[in-house]
């Protein structure tokens, strides 16, 4: 059984974002897990550190009004690489992440 969850956003600002970041993070609260937000996208994934976050309840109040992502988003070069790659799930497995949420903008 899944505990604890992180979700993050990718491929810009988008409407709706911070919705979609309210409701993965208040369902997983109220299923009882512990959910962390990833800031600045794929980058702050390879970064590790304070660019992931526990979040808890009232730190997706008030974000349904505002626009694009408060989670930030980020290209990130190193990702794209083995070495980044294994970074980003180090810093996962560090913080006991079990499984990712992306909220990605693609073009159609």
């Amino acid at each position: 059984m899944v505990k604890t969850i992180a979700v993050m956003t990718s491929g810009g600002d988008a409407p709706g974002m911070n919705a979609a970041i309210r409701a993965v993070v208040r369902r997983g609260l109220d299923c009882g897990l512990a959910v962390y937000g990833i800031f600045s996208g794929y980058e702050g994934l390879v970064q590790g550190g304070e660019a992931l976050r526990l979040l808890h309840w009232d730190d997706v109040g008030g974000v349904l009004q505002k626009g694009g992502t408060f989670l930030g988003t980020a290209r990130s070069e190193r990702f794209r690489t083995r070495e980044g790659r294994r970074q980003a799930v180090l810093h996962l497995l560090q913080q006991g992440i079990e499984a990712l949420i992306v909220i990605a903008v693609t073009d159609l």
